[in-house]
This record gives C-alpha cells, structure tokens and sequence, in this order.
C-alpha cells in the first residue's frame, strides 16, 4: 500500500495525467452506456417460420406503404371538367357560315354549262377546307356539297336559320367525350324531325349536325393534378410502431414482414451503427459538461486530477448502480429507478471539490438515468427518473451547505428524502394511471430510501477518497480538531501560551469567515496548527516566556529575526512531514505573508540605519484563500489586543481598524480575493468577537 501510495505521488504530477482520465471516464462511459440503446436483431431468412412473436422496436414510418396508400387516394380522385359555354354559339356559327358560303357561291354562278357547277363546287370546297383547318368541323364529301349547291336559296336560307338553333340548344348542356354518341344520335333525331327534305339533303344536314356536335365539358388536367397531389399530401404516413406485432411465433416470415424487419435494422446484417454513434457523442457531451468545468487552469495539477478522480469515479459508481437497478426493473411493474440515491454525487462532489463541480455532476448523472431508465428506442430520455434524480442531486448540494459532522450528513439525507418524496408526489398526481396501495407505497419508500441512501453511501465512500488522495474533507477537518491529536498535544504541551493564542485566534477567524461565507471550519482547525513551529524554540516567544524573561534582550535583531521568522517554515516543514493536508500546511507558512517584523527592524535600524525592510519580512507567499487572509489579520488582532493595559470597546474598534488598513497597504492581501465589503465585515466580526477583557501582555511600541 505504501509503495502504491508513493508511485501515486510520482503520477498525479504528469500533466497528460488529466487526459488519461477522461479518456478513461469516457471509455467506460460508451461500455456502460451503449446496452441501453441497444437494438433487438433476428438472424431469420425470408419465408422462414418466426422462432418467435416479433415486436416493433421502434415507431418508423414505412415509405412503401406509404407511397402505396398515396397512389390509391390520388387514384381515387375524379377529373375535373370545365363547361365551355361558347362552344354552343361557336359551333352555331360554324353552320351559319358552311350555308352562307353556299349562298354566296350560288349568286355569282352565271350560267348552266357544267363547266360552271365545277368550278363552283371547287370553291366551295377550298372555303370548307380553310373552315376545317380554323374551326373544329368535319369536311364534307364532294357529293354532299354537290347537293348543297343543288338546293335554292330558300331552302339554304330555311336550314341556316333553323339548323344552328338545333345544335346550339343541345351544345348548351353539358357534353363528355363519353356522351358524344348518345348526344349526336338525339340531334340526328331532331333533324329527321325538323326538316322534311329529300333524303339526300337530309342527310347532308343530319352529317353536318353529327359532326358539329363536340365535348362541351372537357377534362382539366391542372387542375387534376393538383388535386391529385392535394390527396397524396393528406394521406398520413404509414407507421410501424413501438411493440406492434410484426409476425407471430410460427408464423410464416413474408415478404412484406421481412421488408420491415429490415427497414427496422432488426435483422442481423442489417444492424444500425446509428445509436453507438449517437452514445459516443452523448458522451462527449458529458465529458466536455464535467470535466471541462471541473478543472482550473489556475489550480496546481495535483488538485484538478483529484477533482476529476473524485467526479468520474461518483459518476462512475452512480451508472454502475442504474445499470443493476435497470437489469431487475423488467421483474417489478413499479419504476423501479425511484430507488436510486439521487443525491450520492452531488454530497459526495461538494464535500470533497466544489459546489460548482456538485451541481454540474447533478445535470450529468440525470442526464445518463434519463438514457439508462429509458423505456423502448422511440424514448430517448426517461424524463421523470431524470427529473427526480436532479432535483435531490440539487437538493443534496443545499443540504450540505453548512454540514460539519456526520449527524449533519444524516440530517441532509432527510432533507433529500423529502425532496425525493414531494417529486413522487407530484408524478402519482400528474400521471393518468390508478395506482393500488401497495405501488403507492412503493414509491413513498422508495423517495425515503434514496434520500438515506445518499447519506449513507457518502459516509461510506469519503474515507475512501480522504485516505487514498489527501483530500480535505468536513470530516477530515473534525479529526484534525480533535485535541487528542498529537500534534495538538505537543502544542499544548511545549507552548501553552501558543496553545491558548490559537485558540483564540480560532475563535475571531471561524466567525469571521461564517460572516462572509467562507469555510469556517477550516479556518478553526487551521489556527489550532498555524503556530506549531513555535515548538522548536517555546522561551522565544512572548506567550510562552515567564518569570518576565525575554531571551531577545540578549540577542541582536539579526538573531531574534531569525528566530521568528524561521516559526513559519518550521511550522509548515512539521505539518509536512506529519502529512497534513496541503491546505493547513499553506495556513503556517502563509499566516504572516510578507509583513514586516517592526520592532526588531527599528531596533536594528538604530544601529545600522542601512537596514533594509525586504530582510526583515516574512518569506512568505501572501495569504491565497479568504480563510488564510482572515488567520492573519485575526493572528495579529488577537496579539493587539492582549497588549492594551486597559481595552475598550472604542479602543479595540480603532485598533482592528488600523491592523486592517496596514496590511491592506502593505499589500499582504493583494493575491486572495477578498473585497472591500467582506473585510468590513470582518472587521465587524473582530470587533464583536473581541469585545471583552484578556489578560495582559507587554505592549509592543509603536
């Protein structure tokens, strides 16, 4: 274990660490993700008897039949016919003008000779040959215009004016192509009837008739296509949905079955690629969402990989436990998903990273329960596990906002649960189905459970991470403040006067914190160690010298500067070789920053008035955090304070407000972020807080 802890020690510093990471997050993500989405395929062949009843996986439409079901509504559309109402008067002129050319060709013959009655009949058939060409009329033969020309002009002029009437009064209705027999049958008829005339005659009459009568109604076809595609467009596509019944066990696999089983992909050669794709860039997603929010340029390399550790191996866990309720769910006619804890992550990531990194890690855990807990392909998302699982993943973070013990963690568990149930409440409510006792039961101890779940397996798994990484946990704090522990005792034991300044310093620093809201607890536990290497020389400083002796009358400033400078180091060097967090370590050697030791400086000045400030500060760095800021303006209060002979409540005020202006001049809270707003309430805090009577200290001059 040791030797695995140290070749830890060595890895967490690789910079490509953080990639391998979430490359391995993400692996695992696909691996356990993809058999949710997984399609159900059969190895069957065409005309095959089907192993077994075969269900839609999937709602798709089905273009076949589709298109199919269009031809037959467009099919089912009758043409559209447009009545021409001047056809009637059209084809009446027509006939007016056959007689008229008759009439006008009669009156310029001159003689009887024969040579006169041809030309004559050839003129009159050039006129209906140019009639033909611009009107729609049958020519006719040379005899019956021959025998036209053989009629007077009474009886041309009888026939102009009654033969037109005929055929326009049966143009005026409504005539198809397919009625045009029937149609010219009854002219012909009204003919034999109007005219009595040789036969001959009547005859030319009855083919001029016939032959002027056309569709009066023709056939649009625009217009027909358009209605045509009008009833292809209302036709509803054809679907295959979800669990519909494609074939039945031992029924013959058809070609039309078979054709949807492959449009499906539910044969085996015919799988879809689609969904994998689909989950690789779901993942991505995640992984962009979490990791790239997790981690902080600006952070050392050594935080961001246990930031992504603790974040992917949450997430990790969280899928692991959907995936085994997920494999039991088909046994239970309940949602079973309602038992998942659903505020694990979100406690375990605030307590152990940030609550910036808890509620990201919320929205990404709901999101993969969304996917697994999905019911069929046409359900991406799960919706009401998804929700349920976020709000008690944000429920969780606002628990354990101000949590600093493990009663605390149970309390929140309960808060959680009473998250959980109000959501299970509101989906009995919203959903249409009736729910008998038992499954209203289920669900109601369902919520309860997740909620004491999410407590319990944080519990569990935090001393896991603690011990493994380092990480500085609430609890962790809670161990490091146990006055039992050693080096607790060694402070107590060696320098009381210390011991007691910590403890006082403790006091001002987690009230001042809890007043601006930063971590309080970690302030108190820093100050306990913040001293610790005054140990290595107790007598040298003031809080631990009795009998009034003081070892730096007999030292020169060099010496005694070097003495109390050298307790900051000292003290981070032991917290580091007792492996204390990193974060009490920074509170010991940052507490005094780069502050300036004035009575030794002016002392040495007025020997060596060259003496420079820079050698006699503090290394430092600067206070990083608002925790360690706070630790040294409460370190240098508490040390003010005590040296007033006769402290007041307007004396203490002033004094706080002139160490706090000090340091803001120096400079030594130029690198944390603390603003002017917080230190005056800081300021405020100090001034409650030490509102009181302490016992003396010397005063050290101005």
């Amino acid at each position: 274990m040791k030797s695995l802890m140290i070749q830890w020690r060595k890895w967490r510093e690789s910079k490509y660490l953080p990639l391998i990471i979430i490359l391995l997050t993400s692996i695992s993500m696909f691996l356990l993700v993809k058999g949710s989405v997984q399609e159900n395929t059969y190895d069957i062949s065409l005309m095959n008897l089907a192993p077994e009843t075969i269900r839609s996986v999937k709602t798709m439409e089905d273009p076949i039949k589709t298109e199919e079901e269009k031809d037959q509504a467009a099919s089912e559309v009758n043409p559209v016919y447009q009545f021409q109402d001047e056809t009637a008067e059209n084809q009446a002129t027509i006939i007016e003008s056959i007689f008229d050319s008759v009439i006008e060709i009669k009156q310029s013959i001159t003689s009887d000779e024969p040579e006169a009655a041809t030309d004559s009949l050839q003129r009159l058939k050039k006129e209906m040959n140019v009639l033909a060409e611009n009107a729609s009329f049958v020519p006719l033969t040379d005899d019956a215009l021959s025998i036209l020309l053989s009629q007077n002009i009474a009886t041309i002029n009888d026939v102009k004016e009654k033969l037109p009437i005929l055929v326009e009064e049966t143009l005026s209705e409504p005539i198809r192509n397919e009625n045009l027999g029937t149609e010219r049958d009854k002219v012909v008829q009204k003919v034999r009837t109007t005219f009595n005339y040789p036969d001959s005659f009547t005859s030319v009459l009855v083919s001029i008739a016939r032959g002027s009568i056309i569709a009066t109604e023709t056939k649009n076809d625009e217009l027909t296509e358009l209605r045509m595609e009008q009833a292809r467009a209302s036709v509803e596509p054809t679907r295959i949905l979800q669990g519909q019944i494609l074939v039945q066990k031992g029924e013959i696999v058809s070609k039309d079955v078979y054709r949807q089983l492959e449009l499906l992909g539910m044969l085996t050669d015919k799988s879809s690629y689609k969904q994998y794709i689909g989950v690789a860039l779901f993942v991505l997603m995640t992984m962009w969402v979490l990791f790239g929010q997790t981690i902080r340029f600006k952070d050392p390399n050594v935080i961001n990989v246990k930031n992504l550790i603790v974040v992917a191996f949450s997430v990790i866990v969280s899928v692991l436990m959907m995936k085994v309720l997920q494999s039991v769910a088909y046994n239970f006619d309940v949602v079973i998903a309602f038992l998942f804890p659903t505020a694990m992550v979100s406690m375990l990531v605030y307590i152990l990273v940030n609550e910036r990194a808890a509620f990201i890690s919320s929205f990404v855990v709901a999101a993969y329960a969304g996917i697994i807990f999905q019911e069929g392909y046409t359900n991406i998302f799960q919706m009401e596990v998804a929700l349920y699982i976020l709000f008690g993943g944000i429920a969780g973070v606002f628990a354990v906002q101000r949590m600093y013990n493990n009663s605390q963690i149970l309390r929140s568990s309960l808060i959680v649960a009473s998250i959980n149930l109000t959501f299970i409440l509101f989906y009995l409510l919203m959903t249409k189905t009736t729910y008998e006792f038992v499954d209203v039961a289920f669900y109601i101890g369902a919520a309860l459970i997740s909620g004491i779940l999410s407590g319990a397996l944080t519990l569990g798994i935090l001393p896991f991470f603690e011990s493994l990484f380092g990480i500085l946990s609430t609890m962790r704090l809670i161990e490091l403040s146990n006055p039992n522990h050693p080096l607790l005792k060694k402070i107590l034991t060696e320098t009381p006067g210390t011991y007691h300044h910590s403890l006082m310093v403790a006091n001002l620093a987690e009230a001042a914190c809890e007043a601006i809201g930063a971590n309080g607890l970690l302030a108190r536990v820093g100050c306990y160690y913040h001293d610790i290497g005054k140990t290595n020389r107790p007598g040298f400083f003031i809080e631990n010298q009795v009998n009034g002796y003081n070892p730096h009358d007999n030292l020169s400033p060099e010496a005694s500067r070097d003495i109390i400078i050298s307790h900051a180091t000292d003290g981070a060097n032991i917290l580091k070789k007792h492996k204390l967090p990193k974060e009490i370590v920074d509170v010991a050697e940052q507490h005094h920053g780069t502050s300036l030791l004035k009575f030794f400086y002016y002392k040495a000045k007025e020997s060596n008035p060259n003496t420079t400030e820079e050698s006699y500060r503090y290394p430092g760095p600067k206070p990083q955090t608002k925790e360690i800021a706070i630790i040294s303006i409460a370190d240098s209060v508490e040390a003010a304070v005590r040296s007033m002979k006769e402290p007041s409540g307007e004396k203490i005020h002033s004094l706080i407000k002139s160490i706090i202006k000090d340091k803001v001049i120096d400079g030594q809270l130029d690198e944390c972020d603390l603003s002017f707003k917080e230190i005056k309430k800081i300021e405020e805090s100090f001034c409650s807080t030490m509102n009181g009577t302490f016992h003396s200290r010397i005063e050290y001059p101005k």
